[in-house]
Order: C-alpha cells, then structure tokens, then sequence
C-alpha cells in the first residue's frame, strides 16, 4: 500500500522480500482470534443462534472490520515500540489508573478462565465418563505445565495447531441442513428487534468478539516474537523493518480476525439450523449446545461440537492467564515473557498459576456458568472502551510511535469500534 494509502511515510528497506511466506505471517493474530472463541465465547453464539436465528450473524459482518482495527492497532504498539500494551500503558496515563484496569482485567480473566474449565470438563463428560472435578484439575494442570516449561517457540506451534480444532465447526454446520439461500437474505437484511431479549445477546456477542484480554495478547506476543529473532528489533530502532512488518502485522490480524469470525457464524448457522427450528432457544452453556445437538444432528455433529470446545479452550486458557500475567507484570515493570525460563519471571508465571487455579476453584464454590459469564462480561465492557480510548490515542502519538503512528481509516475504525462498545455498555447496564 503506498503513503497515501496507509497515513504513514514508506520505510527503506525496499530490498526486503515484500511477501512473506504464510507459515511466517500467521502468529499473534490467528492465535489471537481463534482465542476469542473460547468455551465462553461459543455457549454466547450458540444462545445468539437458538434465540435469533440466522439474522443475528450480521453483528459478525458489523464486528469483522472493527475487530481488525483494534487488533491492529494492538499489535503494532508492540511491534513498534518492543513493549507490551500494559508496558506502552504505563508511560502514558497514571499509575493508579492503570492498576485498576489491570485488576479488572485480571478479576475478568480468572472468572471467564473458571468458566471455560467448567465448560471444557462438561464436554469431555458427555464424551467419557470422567468426574467434573477430575476433569477441570486435569485441564488446569495440563495447561499451567505447558505455559510454564514448554519453550515458547514450541508452545507458539502447538497454539496454532490447536486452532485446526475450531474447525470442527465448520465441519458441523456441513452436517446440519442449513438454507443458505434463507441464510444470506437474515444476514444482509436483519430483522432487529426492538426488545431487551434481543438487545442483551447483541451486547453479549460484541462483547464476546472485542474483549480486552485479546488486546493485550496481541501486543505482547509481537513483543516475544520480536524478541525471539536476533535479527529483529523494534521498529522504532530499525525502521528498515517496518514495510515488511507492519504488511505481516495487517495480514496476520486480517486472517486471524476472518477465521474468528467465521468460526463464530458456523456457531450460530448450526444452532440455529438444529436448536432454534426445533423451539430450543435457552442455551446457558457450551456443554447443553453440544448435548442438545445429539438427538437432532446426529452423534457425529454432537462429537464434532464437543471435541471444539475442548480444542478451543486449550488455546483460550494460556490466552486468558497469559494476557493477565503480561498486563500485570508489565504495570509493575516485572520480567515478563513465555521466552523466559520459569526461574527468571517468578512472578510472571505465578500469576498465571494462581489465575488458573483460582479459576478451577470458582467451579467448586457453586458460581452459576450464566453468571460467570455474565459478570466477566460486565468487567469486560467496564475496561474495554477507556483502554478502546487510550489505544487509539496512544498509537496515534509521535511520542509514543515515532514515524509510525496509526493512519486516518484506523483512527476512524478505531474510534468506531470505541463507540460501538461504549452503546454495547450502555446497553448492557440498561437491560439489567
């Protein structure tokens, strides 16, 4: 894309090969959004799809580009400045300030990290008889151990092999009978409904889609990546770099924030073309979606379900407690990273440690799944548009981003997605 183009002056570098093979472009931002599908994520598309049919996927269509933008603008801050969101933070607004949203994020993080647990222990159950509590110690364990001594390298390879799970998905809505033709129509012209029913899982679905947690992911796994080739540097100290990593950064998020999306759309076509025509519209949990789907789909369809959201919360539990233990430890200028060997950030994996054990914990004390949900959803929307905010404002800062500061159309879409979350708040604590 050209200056004009893209708001910003071109780097030098122009002997640097400009297309990147895929298997390099794809990290932080496919990791990232397949992330967003977590267990919690999918017992919201599916309610969305049991509830509202079909027409609910345009809030997918509304989400995509202003999922993009802030993704973006997450990465690039890492990118340029070769620190983390919370890092990049901590120069630009009051301490205080600062450890509030970190503790929100954190308080967020643990309470959807319990109910993914929960989830994920509900489903394996429905496939082998295995206890809960056995179920959700063992997937807590397993993924504290790989976060803490697998070497990051590897354990990045192992996160993007587990989005080929999400695609169980996509597999499912192909068994199911769906109307494409009925499909396309709800999708492009949307019957909106004019009632809290409906305006609630509107809320739910874009907060579901644009959470804090992914932006501080996205951020700081720039900053690792970085970090791990000796022959990168941020962009800041070698601007020659930056064509061919800021066009990496913009096809990674684009790529990752598409599959996402996509993934979430299969959700919500199957559900509704097995739940919703058979006058199942109440869905609480992932675990009851897949269930449900048994006696209409098929035991093929239901396994398929069941294995994505086990799959998909294996990748969303380091997600979550790395994102905490990254904006935590960055606010307190700790040595942060998975590239660190566990004696090195003490406290760094510590907090992941003790993120994902608290919420193992919450599913011994009774916390309701719809609750859990519904108050890390809270949280969510309480940080998502001030930090929204700040970001723009902050990778739109020579003082902050140099040369590289973010163009006009990501301002915009930025800023759009900024008011898109404040109405979806508002909303939210409207239809209490």
């Amino acid at each position: 894309m050209s200056e004009a183009e893209t708001g910003r002056p071109e780097a030098e570098g122009a002997g640097v090969p400009t297309w990147p093979r895929l298997r390099q472009i794809l990290g932080p931002g496919l990791v990232t959004g397949a992330a967003d599908d977590d267990p919690s994520g999918i017992a919201t598309y599916s309610q969305a799809g049991a509830q509202f049919s079909y027409g609910i996927g345009w809030t997918m269509l509304i989400g995509y580009p202003l999922m993009c933008a802030i993704q973006q603008i997450s990465a690039e801050i890492g990118r340029v400045t070769g620190l983390g969101l919370a890092g990049n933070l901590r120069r630009f607004m009051p301490r205080g300030t600062l450890g509030v949203i970190v503790a929100l994020l954190l308080l967020a993080n643990t309470i959807n990290i319990g109910a993914d647990l929960g989830a994920m222990a509900a489903s394996l159950r429905l496939l082998v008889p295995v206890p809960m509590p056995v179920g959700i110690a063992g997937f807590a364990i397993v993924s504290v151990l790989l976060e803490i001594y697998v070497r990051y390298v590897r354990y990045v390879a192992v996160l993007k092999w587990l989005t080929l799970s999400l695609f169980a998905y996509v597999a499912t809505v192909f068994v199911v009978h769906v109307p494409w033709g009925r499909v396309a129509g709800q999708v492009l012209l949307p019957h909106i409904q004019f009632n809290s029913g409906y305006f609630t899982v509107v809320v739910a679905v874009f907060g579901t889609t644009i959470s804090p947690y992914l932006f501080f992911w996205q951020a700081a796994e720039e900053v690792e990546d970085e970090r791990e080739d000796p022959d990168a540097k941020p962009l800041l100290e070698a601007p020659e770099q930056a064509r061919r990593e800021l066009r990496r950064i913009r096809l990674d998020t684009y790529i990752g924030m598409a599959f996402s999306n996509l993934i979430s759309l299969a959700i919500i076509f199957t559900t509704a073309a097995t739940l919703n025509v058979h006058g199942i519209t109440n869905i609480q949990t992932s675990a009851q979606a897949a269930d449900a789907l048994r006696p209409l789909a098929g035991e093929f369809a239901f396994t398929l379900f069941a294995l994505g959201i086990i799959g998909t919360g294996l990748l969303a539990l380091p997600v979550l407690a790395g994102s905490a233990a990254y904006a935590l430890g960055e606010a307190f200028g700790w040595p942060v990273g998975l590239a660190y060997r566990a004696e090195r950030a003490k406290a760094f994996y510590g907090t992941i440690t003790v993120a994902v054990l608290v919420g193992a914990l919450l599913n011994f004390f009774g916390l309701p799944p719809v609750k859990a949900l519904f108050w890390s959803a809270v949280i969510n929307g309480l940080v998502a548009v001030p930090l929204m905010a700040v970001m723009v404002l902050l990778a739109g800062s020579p003082r902050i981003m140099g040369q590289f500061c973010i163009g006009p159309w990501q301002k915009l879409f930025g800023w759009a997605g900024t008011a898109v979350m404040l109405f979806a708040g508002i909303g939210m604590f409207a239809t209490l």
